[in-house]
């Protein structure tokens, strides 16, 4: 067939079809035509053999398409009615001629009459005749097979056996053995073994994938969906949704239902059935009655199949006239090309003309005069005159020789010369044979000319046009058998066939190739086929790039594969440069946002961002300005890390560009998100939504780099400019490292050099000329430094995200707009709002603003940007003044706490808050000393041993002997965080002793606050700390205390006392806790403190009731050997009493919510 418009991935006849046909082409001479036969329907010539087609269905012999059995049948009925042959007599002779199976339909029809032969009852129950009697193989039988020889059975053309699936896979490897087997066996006769149920060879992989196939989707369709499910489990390396992953080269066939009713078309399953009456003698039944019927049957199905069969040859032949019509267009067109050529080149048309004089039939060359066809050669001889004289003669094949207007390389070019000098010449024999029979011998080279590929073959193409016309016919037919890991070699062959193409539907077929070339193409294979269709693009124009590439992209939108929805998603920025300008602002813009709302890949949505960014870049329309704010708030809301990131490295830099371009960077775009997070503090009074939070001023940080190029691309010295002379460099650390090239301020302005240049005449400017007539500085130090600045009185302090999202966008600020500016501009706003008196935390006459998160972000965000030695010094002032007003205002201190917390994070910073502390420490007020200790807790965590060591426990070893009870009971919490996270023994022993001098001290046995500050530590430490230090003074100090709190008479002290012990034995009961510690300390404190909450709290006293039982019999089961392990009494309420009770106590409890907070805590 010609190939008109072939699908690369479909195979519409099977090769031994094809072969069948050429085989039937071939065997055709003139001469049979010429008997001037009459032939039906019915009865072909005995070359063209449509016979054939029929007894693939039929297996006993025939003659002239009836079977024998048949034949002999209506023979002998037609001898006359007096006639009567029996049954038995039948029954042998078609024994005796081996037509097995027309006995064995006999047999079947006269068993459903009611009236079985012995004869054939007793052959075809011995297996013995069914066996093979001899040794010898099959191939060396003749085809007469005497009896007991095999019975034959052919492949039907209407199920599954007859197709071999291995031929059309993408690995095409065949094992060695079946090769061995197969040659070893006729094809018919292995197709029968093939298809034989007695004898089945194993099943291949292919087959054994495709019936899973088809298994699967009948389970899906009969509504066995659990079946499904696990069908699939069990084969999880085959895709059941896609048709394609099985591997075969066609395509899907019918479903297991079809395929099981289509399976016995070839045999008559109706029957006609008579009623018989027990008493009706036979002999008055018609002679014919038992031959009648049965005949008219077998003709009724012999004459369904010939129809069937010529219906499907009718469809096979309307196919194949359908792309000869196509392959005429083309041919005509070919013509149309040629003709011009020939007119604007006199000399290649007086040359055509001569070889059409010189041909003596007269011809015109096939194919347009575009190949070299060797078939030509061929008729031209065949054709010559048979009056040729005896002297040699030359037949001239003269080629077009126009030049190509593209340029060529030289051995082309040389090439096409020597075509255009030299004629091929052949030298004609001096010899009288016909014609006819000069081709009739020529037809013995066995040369395939007419199928596709010998078409292809036999015509050599000589013009650019020519090329690009047999790849287009030959690529779909390369594609599939070509390995999968090795398709991208075909990218370059697909994409300049598909530019230079002449005909649309090619094209598009060859583009869809492209896109479908790899099923689930890498980075690599993907970036081959973007780079491949951005060259077609620029080849092309916009006008193709939108009406054949386009589409292509759309189809490919819902792909079920990620990596194809990912080359979609990529190739919409790829080619967004070479796309007109409404189709980019419309239709590539709805596809993007639509996968940007829909794809589940994070990889495909991470594409589909970086796509919108270069879109942003070459859009025009300021019209879609409010989609693309959208855009770039739903990319921000993403849930993929990927997706942010992308938004923040490409999209928003590019957003913003186009925004500079219309005017609206500093108008529209930051005031909306300026908006948005004062409305979100507002309705986060019961509960603020930091990661709203964090997206808005997470895009207002990724836009500082914009808007700091707004105001040196609209400064007044912006006209002056100019790269002059030498430039002074700019500074490593001018900037803070961009997250992305697109966030590079010598990016955004052009160069590094003109950013240099404008970098020196804007400090002059700030630092001698002032801001006067500068409208974008004034826009940002009038209306947005103090609508920030507001904004960050308003958060919570004690939330540690907003403070460090704050202060980095504060600190990335003040390091884009330079120092000059933050010395001029920032801090003297901040410093403003923060008056360091004590009037400024007094919180009743609404003056709280030291209390606020400004003081953190301003300290950590601020005065940290520049690290000079009166940064550090202006950084030191400020915190000891807030140190002091707090203190002496007895304000909160969660301002200073988030303050220590933030720069404790670096540890540059250590010194310098070792330095503030200090300060605290020798303050003359006790006041100031009780806050520096408390800041110690905060500050030993992130610091290392050494400093601790050198500059905090002496520090807080000269407050413990501070005049001032409350000051020393201040260091309790930082000597209990020393112990929980420093491992130097000698530095705990020095802490030990200190927490031993205030426990033991007489001084101190009445001091409640002090026992109270001691437990809660203790509560906290413990789990943590080192189990020696747990073991030796934690558990029996705590006994002590417990011990003593049972005399308290003052109630509001031994409840508070009892409470906190609670805590501190609900934390350390997850702890490994020895037998002896467990008699000694652990169970009396426990008691003693039952003692207490019986009479001050019955539901403490429940749950401690049921720890202690809980202990004893976790002790009864050490001491037989029943239970071995650490003691974890928080987790051992096993009985269901004790759960209920524990869990509903626990309800119940009325002290505060964070008591039991470390119940639960990991065991160490």
């Amino acid at each position: 067939m010609a190939a008109g418009n072939v699908n690369p991935f479909n195979v519409s006849d099977s090769e031994e079809e094809e072969e069948q046909r050429q085989d039937e082409d071939t065997e055709r001479s003139p001469s049979d035509e010429a008997q001037g036969h009459s032939l039906g329907p019915f009865s072909p010539p005995a070359y063209s053999e449509p016979a054939v087609l029929l007894s693939s269905n039929r297996t006993s012999p025939s003659v002239d398409g009836i079977p024998a059995s048949a034949a002999a049948v209506a023979g002998i009925g037609g001898g006359g009615a007096e006639t009567r042959v029996s049954l038995d007599a039948i029954a042998a002779k078609l024994l005796q001629d081996q037509y097995i199976l027309t006995a064995l339909e006999l047999h079947t029809e006269l068993l459903e009459a009611g009236r079985e032969l012995p004869r054939l009852r007793d052959y075809f129950s011995n297996p013995g005749n069914f066996e093979r009697q001899s040794g010898t193989p099959p191939a060396c039988k003749e085809q007469g097979v005497g009896p007991g020889g095999p019975l034959n059975r052919a492949g039907s053309i209407s199920t599954l056996d007859s197709l071999d699936f291995a031929r059309y896979s993408d690995d095409g490897n065949r094992e060695s053995d079946e090769k061995v087997a197969e040659c070893e066996i006729p094809s018919q006769e292995r197709k029968n073994y093939k298809s034989s149920p007695e004898i089945q060879e194993p099943i291949r992989t292919l087959e054994k994938r495709a019936l899973n196939f088809l298994v699967n989707e009948y389970l899906l369709k009969n509504e066995y969906k659990l079946t499904s499910i696990t069908f699939s489990d069990e084969n999880d390396d085959q895709d059941f949704e896609l048709w394609d992953d099985v591997g075969l080269n066609i395509p899907k066939p019918p479903d297991l239902l079809q395929l099981y009713r289509n399976c016995g078309n070839s045999l008559p399953l109706h029957r006609d059935t008579v009623d018989v009456a027990v008493s009706v003698d036979l002999n008055d039944l018609p002679g014919d009655y038992f031959t009648q019927e049965p005949v008219q049957q077998t003709e009724a199905v012999q004459q369904q199949e010939v129809v069937q069969e010529l219906e499907y040859q009718i469809s096979l032949l309307n196919s194949e006239k359908q792309s000869l019509a196509e392959q005429i267009k083309k041919l005509q067109s070919d013509i149309q090309a040629l003709q011009r050529n020939v007119s604007s080149e006199p000399t290649s048309a007086v040359k055509l003309i001569q070889s059409k004089e010189d041909t003596p039939c007269g011809k015109p060359p096939l194919d347009n005069g575009q190949y070299l066809d060797i078939r030509g050669v061929t008729e031209m001889d065949s054709s010559s005159d048979a009056n040729t004289t005896k002297t040699s003669t030359t037949t001239t094949v003269t080629t077009d020789c126009t030049e190509s207007t593209t340029t060529a390389t030289q051995p082309y070019n040389k090439l096409k010369s020597q075509q255009g000098k030299t004629s091929v010449q052949f030298d004609q024999p001096n010899r009288k044979l016909s014609p006819v029979f000069h081709q009739a011998l020529l037809s013995f080279c066995r040369m395939s000319a007419d199928s596709r590929l010998g078409s292809e073959v036999s015509r050599i193409a000589d013009s650019e046009q020519s090329v690009m016309l047999m790849l287009g016919r030959c690529l779909p037919h390369i594609v599939p058998n070509v390995l999968l890991a090795k398709r991208e070699e075909l990218i370059p062959l697909i994409l300049c066939t598909a530019c230079l193409h002449p005909e649309p539907k090619e094209r598009d077929q060859l583009l869809h190739i492209l896109f479908n070339l790899i099923k689930r193409p890498d980075d690599e294979q993907r970036q081959m086929i973007l780079t491949g269709c951005v060259a077609f693009a620029r080849h092309v124009g916009p006008t193709r790039v939108e009406a054949e590439l386009l589409p292509q992209c759309w189809e490919q939108i819902n792909h079920k594969y990620p990596e194809r929805r990912l080359l979609v998603a990529e190739a919409c920025g790829a080619l967004a440069p070479y796309l007109p300008k409404e189709i980019r602002s419309s239709l590539v813009l709805s596809m993007l946002q639509q996968m940007l709302a829909e794809d589940k890949a994070d990889m495909v949505r991470e594409a589909v961002v970086k796509s919108l960014g270069i879109i942003m870049g070459y859009i025009d329309d300021p019209d879609k300005y409010s989609q693309g704010f959208e855009l770039m708030l739903l990319s921000l809301g993403d849930p993929s890390e990927r997706v942010v990131s992308a938004t923040h490295q490409v999209f928003i830099p590019a957003f913003a560009a186009w925004c500079t371009e219309l005017g609206n960077l500093q108008s529209q775009l930051i005031p909306s998100l300026l908006t948005r997070i004062e409305k979100l503090l507002k309705q986060g009074e019961y509960g603020l939504d930091e990661h709203k939070l964090h997206m808005y001023l997470s895009a207002l940080q990724s836009l500082i780099p914009s808007l700091f190029a707004v105001l040196l691309q609209n400064a007044p010295f912006t006209s002056r400019a100019k790269l002059q002379g030498d430039v002074p460099p700019i500074e490593v650390t001018r900037f803070p490292r961009p997250v992305s090239p697109l966030q590079d301020v010598a990016t955004i302005v052009g160069s590094r050099e003109q950013l240099a240049v404008l970098l020196q005449l804007y400090d002059h400017q700030l630092q001698h000329e002032g801001t006067t007539g500068w409208d974008s500085l004034l826009w940002v130090v009038n209306q947005f430094l103090p609508q920030l600045i507001d904004i960050v009185g308003r958060i919570n302090v004690a939330s540690s995200t907003c403070v460090h999202e704050f202060s980095r966008f504060f600190w990335r600020l003040c390091r884009t707009f330079g120092k000059i500016f933050t010395n001029t501009k920032v801090k003297p706003q901040f410093q403003e709002i923060l008056r360091l008196s004590e009037e400024n935390v007094d919180a009743s006459a609404g003056n709280d603003i030291l209390t606020k998160a400004t003081v953190p972000i301003y300290a950590t965000g601020v005065l940290t940007c520049y690290n000079q030695e009166e940064d550090r010094k202006l950084l030191i002032g400020f915190l000891e003044d807030v140190m002091t007003t707090l203190s002496l205002s007895h304000a909160p201190l969660d301002s200073l706490k988030a303050s220590f917390v933030e720069l404790g994070a670096n540890p540059a910073y250590h010194e310098l808050l070792l330095t503030v502390l200090w300060y605290g420490v020798v303050h003359t007020s006790a006041l100031v000393r009780c806050t520096a200790a408390r800041m110690f807790e905060l500050l030993v965590k992130g610091v290392n041993e050494t400093l601790v060591a050198q500059r905090v426990v002496p520090a807080l070893i000269t407050l413990s002997s501070d005049p001032e009870i409350s000051v020393r009971i201040s260091t309790i919490p930082a000597f209990g965080t020393i112990m929980e996270t420093v491992t130097q023994k000698e530095l705990l022993e020095r802490v030990k002793m200190q927490l031993a001098s205030f426990l033991e001290d007489p001084q101190y046995q009445d001091q409640h606050s002090l026992h109270m500050e001691i437990i809660k530590t203790f509560g906290r430490v413990g789990p943590n700390a080192e189990p020696r230090f747990r073991d030796e003074f934690v558990l029996p100090h705590l006994h002590k205390l417990a011990l003593c709190n049972n005399q308290q008479t003052v109630e509001s002290k031994r409840i508070d006392i009892a409470t906190q012990l609670f805590e501190a034995y609900s934390a350390l009961s997850c702890c490994f806790i020895s037998e002896e510690l467990m008699v000694n300390h652990f169970l009396p404190g426990l008691r003693c403190l039952r003692t207490d909450m019986e009479q001050l709290s019955p539901e403490h006293e429940v749950i401690l009731s049921s720890m202690i039982k809980e202990c004893e019999i976790k002790m009864e089961n050490k001491g037989i050997g029943e239970a071995q392990g650490s003691i974890s009494i928080a987790a051992s309420l096993v009985g269901e009493d004790a759960k209920t009770k524990f869990l509903s106590k626990m309800g119940q409890l009325t002290t505060s919510g964070a008591m039991l907070a470390n119940v639960f805590q990991r065991k160490k």
